[in-house]
């Protein structure tokens, strides 16, 4: 039987993959920064010089979930903070691997670990490393994971936008703004952004950690679909029932109420609900191609997010 140690087990996506290992035959041992159990060993990333010995001892996979995630609501990100638990946090656990002899280690990152550019949709051959805190990090952990030599068998996943039944995120609260009424019908801008299920990250990361060809690349994981913002918003209101509107929000309003965010944020140094970064965000792409990890490890999304919806809808009410 095989052995898995999973990181940030009990988030979104850790418990869900705790409990496909299981059903699969892993044995699984978990840590979080608080948690009990007799398979779970608390720790803090952040805190601790280095990992228990005990934490990989005996592990044939870890899955590396644990970390600072993109806080979309700071007015200003903390790059230390996000260093400390994203990537000094990524070290001390891959040298703990290396101490125990751990042959597969797959790192769950992020497509923002890498700078936008022109290319669309862009894929792995995008090599610029982010500007922003979060993304460096992100990067920085991954060069440690393929570059430092510490297991035979690194493989870094750049997750695009996850969605499933979770309370938190972008989506639901998107979902819960367009159930009050509260969410503006943004015109159609023709932008593209990438999302994948939960579901189908499980898969990509099974695969990633079981597949030979695996060790030593970065892929891409999306539903290989993309949808605007605009499909975004009247998929929601299909699926909570609500009619469709025909009418949107003018862009050059949005752009006039986006910089006066922008002014409310440098007084008070608070996001405003709309601010320029935000309308970016929604009205922007953010397209990404997961054909190479489709080609080389066969994999097949089994969802998308216009099927997803009622169930993750339901999840929220």
């Amino acid at each position: 039987m095989s052995k898995a140690l999973v990181t940030g087990a009990s988030g979104f996506i850790g418990s869900q993959l705790c409990q496909t290992l299981k059903n699969q035959g892993y044995a699984v041992r978990t840590c979080n920064r608080a948690g009990h159990g007799p398979d779970n060993i608390t720790f803090d990333f952040a805190k601790s010089e280095a990992c228990p010995a005990e934490l990989c001892a005996g592990i044939d996979v870890v899955f590396h979930l644990a970390g600072k995630a993109h806080a979309l609501a700071e007015n200003r990100q903390d790059e230390a903070e996000y260093r400390q638990v994203n990537t000094d946090g990524t070290r001390k656990l891959l040298e703990a691997a290396q101490q125990a002899g751990v042959k597969v280690f797959v790192f769950f990152s992020s497509v923002k670990a890498v700078d936008h550019c022109t290319q669309q949709p862009m894929d792995e051959t995008v090599e610029q490393p982010a500007t922003d805190p979060y993304g460096l990090s992100k990067y920085a952990a991954e060069q440690l994971v393929l570059h430092g030599g510490y297991v035979p068998h690194p493989v870094v996943l750049r997750l695009s936008m996850v969605y499933g039944d979770t309370e938190k995120g972008n989506l639901p609260r998107m979902i819960h703004a367009i159930r009050r009424g509260i969410f503006p019908p943004l015109p159609e801008s023709g932008n593209h952004r990438s999302m994948v299920h939960v579901a189908d990250v499980i898969e990509a990361a099974l695969l990633a950690a079981e597949k030979p060809e695996a060790a030593g690349q970065i892929y891409i994981v999306t539903d290989q679909q993309s949808y605007s913002t605009r499909q975004i918003y009247d998929a929601i209101r299909t699926a909570l029932g609500k009619s469709a509107i025909a009418w949107s929000v003018p862009l050059a309003l949005l752009s006039s109420l986006a910089r006066l965010g922008d002014g409310f944020g440098r007084l008070t140094r608070r996001r405003f609900p709309i601010d320029s970064d935000s309308l970016e965000k929604l009205t922007g792409s953010a397209w990404y191609s997961s054909a190479k990890i489709s080609r080389e490890l066969g994999f097949q999304p089994r969802h998308t997010l216009r099927k997803a919806l009622p169930d993750i809808i339901r999840h929220l009410s």
